[in-house]
Formats: structure tokens, C-alpha cells, sequence
């Protein structure tokens, strides 16, 4: 297991810039081509790839963006976006929850951390940018989390809906098998809570006056 995880992230390392390259082709190319770079899912969260530092007066002034999660390792980021810092300097917090690209999984606690994350700028008002290095797996998945968590949608329908906006996402089996994980438990909270409610709901009504 240990050996096939460090050639996993070999091989990341080793096709990143011809894959991000590739990206970049696919963003810039006009006619069928084309990728938008970056996609509103709905009013708190943006989904693309990799924000450069040429994006970062569009995100913050025009986007309203607040936060940042970065599904990236550091590697990935560490010449071509913001430092931690440098975000702090425009007043945008970031959150690294580092997986391997091409293969990596978000690990369910990461899932959570994300969803909370996001949650937290949407009660401010502000947008929150989650992205990968395409914007197609890593921070999707993280997307569909979000989804499933705020509408109490299957894993299928959270990958529908960001598919309908954002069409070139792929959510790889082991990362589909998280986010069922990922909504088993939203689902067994929200039937806790509403038992917890309908208990001391009870218990209010049967209080002599």
C-alpha cells in the first residue's frame, strides 16, 4: 500500500505541468474546445482550477470571494497561486486540505472541514473559490460534499447538479464512494436531530401548565 501510494504521487508530480498546461490549452482554445476556467455552482461557491495570481482582483472584487479551499498538495501551488499570506493581504482566508492529484481521495474528516468552511463564509455573505488543478475531481468532489450536506441530496444528485453548470467534471469511483460515506453520515445526524426535536417537543407538551 505504501509503495503504490508514493508511485501515485510520483506520477502526479511527474505529469502535473503537462497536464496543467493542457488545462490552460483547454481554457484559453475558443470553439467546442473550450473550458470556462472557473463556474458558479450557486450563490456562496465557485468551482475551477487552479487560481492563478492574475485571477485574483476578478475573484475578490467581482466573485465576492471570502475563502478559498485548495485541494491541491503544496507543490502544485507553491509559484503560480497566493500564498496563505499573500491571500490574507486581500482579505481572503485559504484552507489546504492537500490531496494527491489524478488518484487522490478527500478523506471524509477533510470533507467535513471543507463543508463547515464554506458554511461559515456563506453566514458572512461572502463566496468561497474550491478548486483543484482542473477543477474537475478533487474539487468537485469537495463541491458535491457542500451539496449533499446543504440540501440533503444523494451523491448522485449533487454530481448531477454541479455536472449541469460545469459538464467536464469526473468524479472517480473511490471519490464517489467517499461522498456516499460523506451523506450516510449527514443523513444519520439529521434523523438524530429529528429525533432529539420531536423528543423535547414531546416532553414541552406534557408539562403540566
Amino acid at each position: 500500500m505504501a509503495a503504490t501510494a508514493w508511485l501515485q504521487a510520483g506520477l502526479a508530480r511527474v505529469l502535473f505541468y503537462p497536464t496543467l498546461l493542457y488545462t490552460v490549452f483547454r481554457g484559453n482554445v475558443r470553439g467546442p474546445a473550450h473550458r470556462e476556467w472557473y463556474h458558479r455552482i450557486d450563490a456562496t461557491v465557485l468551482l475551477g482550477a487552479l487560481p492563478l495570481r492574475g485571477l485574483t482582483r476578478r475573484l475578490v472584487q467581482d466573485e465576492n470571494v471570502g475563502g478559498v479551499i485548495t485541494m491541491n498538495e503544496k507543490y502544485e501551488t507553491r509559484f503560480l497561486c497566493n500564498s496563505s499570506k499573500e491571500w490574507k493581504k486581500v482579505g481572503v482566508e485559504r484552507l489546504r486540505l492537500s490531496t494527491i492529484d489524478m488518484t487522490g481521495v478527500p478523506t471524509l474528516a477533510n470533507l467535513h472541514r471543507g463543508v463547515q468552511f464554506v458554511l461559515k463564509y456563506q453566514k458572512l455573505g461572502k463566496s468561497v473559490y474550491v478548486h483543484c488543478k482542473a477543477g474537475r475531481s478533487r474539487s468537485a468532489t469537495m463541491v458535491a460534499a457542500y451539496l449533499i450536506q446543504m440540501h440533503n441530496w444523494s451523491p448522485e444528485e449533487a454530481i448531477g447538479a454541479i455536472t449541469k453548470i460545469r459538464s467536464h467534471i469526473y468524479i472517480r469511483p473511490g471519490q464517489l464512494e467517499v461522498l456516499k460515506k460523506f451523506h450516510k453520515e449527514i443523513s444519520a445526524r439529521a434523523t438524530e436531530n429529528n429525533t432529539t426535536h420531536r423528543s423535547n417537543t414531546s416532553k414541552t407538551q406534557n408539562v403540566p401548565a
